[in-house]
């Protein structure tokens, strides 16, 4: 059988490391990608957490990796909208084989070519962050035209894109930067800029409808304090809870551990009459050609920090895990 070189973990407890690995076999609705380039996301540095906290079965050699940019090569013989040749992108399903390969087998369900004023390289920066931003404004906040919203930790790839969206549906955003990147938001059309090395954000907002947390920790509680009654949180990064863990299927042990670890923030909500939630995004090939056409509209603009070379890739993790980056880190294959 062919063989491609992958970044794989060879068991639960290894090290992922570079290696010769068979070129997966596509089923029936998949395409086989050869991967022009792969981004790196916080999720694949902590690709063990999630797969044991998300219950996500993983089947060993295991290659990491989540989203990426390439040529079909392959198609699965129910695949009709897609010809050898496409350039295409996407964001793999959890359970699938990993992008930070040569190539990649993956549902035709969750792609869609790129934008022709994009090329595969700059592509492959927008399918995990943009769908996140996307979901996370439009399905989870339902985001409206004229409504007040706090985007946290701006500069980031999946705040930047989020900046961008919400100005595209006619928001009012704020966000938070260190000071060497506040020209950055200015220009992805933020209209109120907070240097968090100086002020705190929960004591000059005020009356938002509703906050997209990218960052955790702190600043989850402190969103609270700036939402009007009924407002939204939408947190990626705070404590997940229990509908989060029913609309994912987990096992009663797993219910009960996210209604306790989440049960004083929700209080908290519910006092001020607020809507708290904690989500993933899920992979999803209509969405991703809705971005496609604001990309193609110059409405948005995926920010890309560094391009590391595919031998170099665990050189790119570890820059990217300092969590230093403006935008995304790329890592291209081919």
């Amino acid at each position: 059988m062919a063989k491609m070189r992958a970044f794989v973990a060879t068991d639960s407890k290894a090290k992922p490391e570079l290696m010769k690995v068979d070129i997966p076999q596509i089923k029936d609705y998949e395409v086989l990608v050869e991967v022009a380039a792969a981004s790196i996301n916080p999720v694949d540095q902590m690709y063990r957490l999630m797969q044991k906290g998300m219950q996500i079965k993983t089947s060993y050699p295991f290659i990491l990796g989540n989203d990426f940019s390439g040529t079909i090569v392959a198609l699965g013989k129910m695949v009709k909208k897609y010809q050898i040749g496409d350039k295409v992108y996407g964001r793999i399903k959890g359970t699938d084989s990993g992008t930070f390969a040569e190539y990649v087998a993956v549902d035709s369900q969750v792609i869609a070519p790129i934008p022709q004023n994009m090329s595969l390289t700059d592509a492959t920066a927008v399918p995990l962050v943009g769908l996140t931003a996307y979901q996370a404004l439009f399905d989870r906040l339902d985001l409206q035209k004229g409504q007040k919203i706090f985007i946290n930790a701006g500069s980031g790839g999946v705040g930047s894109m989020a900046i961008q969206l919400a100005k595209a549906k006619g928001a009012y955003v704020a966000t938070t930067v260190s000071p060497r990147n506040i020209d950055l938001v200015k220009r992805l059309g933020a209209d109120e800029i907070i240097d968090y090395h100086q002020e705190d954000f929960s004591e000059i907002l005020k009356d938002y409808d509703a906050v997209f947390d990218t960052h955790g920790q702190k600043d989850t509680i402190k969103s609270l304090k700036i939402l009007k009654s009924h407002g939204k949180v939408v947190t990626i990064a705070g404590m997940p809870e229990i509908d989060f863990a029913r609309e994912r299927k987990l096992n009663l042990v797993r219910r009960v551990l996210f209604k306790i670890v989440s049960r004083p923030i929700i209080e908290q909500a519910k006092s001020k009459d607020i809507s708290y939630r904690f989500f993933l995004m899920e992979p999803d090939g209509q969405q991703l050609r809705k971005l496609t056409t604001l990309i193609e509209n110059k409405q948005l603009e995926p920010l890309i920090d560094r391009i590391f070379t595919f031998d170099k890739i665990e050189e790119a993790l570890a820059y990217s895990k300092k969590g230093h980056n403006v935008g995304k880190v790329i890592v291209k294959i081919k």
